[in-house]
């Protein structure tokens, strides 16, 4: 049997070496081709290119380097095309995956699998049936994302989302984390400004003024922050002058996925930017504001489309909104310092909400990667 399988960021490099690997257990002798980055290869994979290649997010990003990234999505499709593997399997990153889907099935009937369904009930649902003229099956991270792509007529499972089996550190090493960065009994606040360049540049500004104003209010508030790898040297750059003397802890550590764990379980709450780092919040049990801005292009067209009233994974899969939230216009330091001290005074409602999705996302079940790989075998009619 063999897969071809398709990543291009880190979050799906991490769901594709998971897939692999629930593969290998459920269909010994698999074979792998594709794209993927440094996870995958350490699972076997040999890439195609760098995956940083097709790493775009944003439209007005997508547009200023659409030529390179169609060229890439051709030589993916011909490779595909060429190995004739069983099941083409691409994960997350639509802008790229799906039109290889669609350059595929144009010219073959190779099974088609999306991973990570698309945020259809947040904006445009019209994709779900687009996306059904060339993808066969698709494999959700959210338990209410099937009737969705159902409804398009495409198969879709629920397989859970890859934060539930993620290690959280224990009380003992959040306790040391605190102990060796002086702490004391001052709040510790993380604060997380996104894994991209643009969303540094356009955060981190009103991250450290809502703290500033939060260190006025809280004596003794310390702050850590755990940059992305990406984004390691403009973060850094970015918090020379916020205040409480921040905690940088660098992803270039060999110690870094360890003492990221620690502070995320030392924190008394977060402030984040918008995605699924409100779901690693949630795995540690730490209370959250979330915070987000865009270009003036990208804030003008999806904010007309959007069709939910939170982006906040945590308040849609708990179907409460007790995370606040500041998007836009309205991600400002004032009121995002100001819930921050709230939330500080009562995280009670977020802790039961968090507690929620987590149950809600699988935690407890069958790791999501062996989930995945059952649902595609089961498609194929392997199981």
């Amino acid at each position: 049997m063999q897969v071809f399988v398709t990543a291009g960021e880190p979050s799906g490099d991490r769901l594709g070496a998971a897939l692999m690997a629930g593969l290998r257990e459920l269909a010994p002798g698999v074979r792998f081709a594709g794209l993927g980055g440094p996870e995958m290869t350490a699972a076997g994979l040999q890439s195609l290119f760098p995956i940083e290649e097709i790493s775009i997010m944003g439209i007005v990003e997508i547009l200023s380097r659409y030529r390179p990234l169609k060229r890439r999505i051709a030589e993916t499709a011909e490779a595909v095309i060429a190995a004739k593997p069983d099941v083409l399997v691409t994960i997350d990153l639509p802008e790229f995956s799906l039109r290889v889907a669609k350059l595929v099935k144009a010219r073959s009937n190779i099974r088609v699998v999306h991973y990570v369904a698309p945020t259809v009930w947040a904006w445009r649902p019209k994709r779900a049936e687009r996306m059904a003229a060339h993808v066969d099956q698709v494999l959700a991270l959210l338990p209410f994302e099937p009737p969705f792509m159902e409804a398009a007529g495409m198969r879709c499972d629920f397989v859970g989302h890859p934060v539930v089996s993620q290690p959280v550190a224990s009380a003992a090493e959040a306790e040391a984390f605190r102990s060796a960065h002086e702490v004391g009994q001052g709040p510790l606040v993380l604060a997380l400004p996104g894994s991209r360049g643009s969303e540094v540049a356009r955060l981190a500004p009103v991250f450290g003024a809502a703290l500033a104003k939060l260190a006025q209010a809280r004596p003794g508030l310390r702050v850590v922050v755990p940059a992305a790898g990406a984004v390691a040297e403009t973060v850094a750059g970015a918090i020379r002058d916020w205040p409480a003397d921040p905690v940088f802890l660098d992803p270039r550590a060999a110690d870094h996925p360890a003492q990221k764990r620690a502070a995320f379980a030392a924190a008394d709450a977060a402030l984040a930017a918008s995605g699924t780092v409100s779901l690693e919040l949630a795995a540690a049990d730490t209370p959250m504001v979330i915070g987000y801005d865009m270009g003036w292009l990208s804030h003008q067209i999806i904010g007309r489309m959007l069709r939910v009233d939170t982006v906040t994974l945590v308040n849609l899969v708990s179907e409460t909104r007790v995370v606040p939230e500041f998007i836009g216009k309205a991600c400002r330091p004032g009121p995002i310092a100001a819930a921050l001290g709230a939330v500080l005074d009562d995280p009670a409602p977020q802790r039961a909400a968090m507690a929620l999705t987590m149950e809600r996302l699988g935690r407890d079940g069958p790791p999501p990667g062996l989930r995945a790989a059952r649902a595609v075998l089961e498609g194929l009619g392997r199981a």
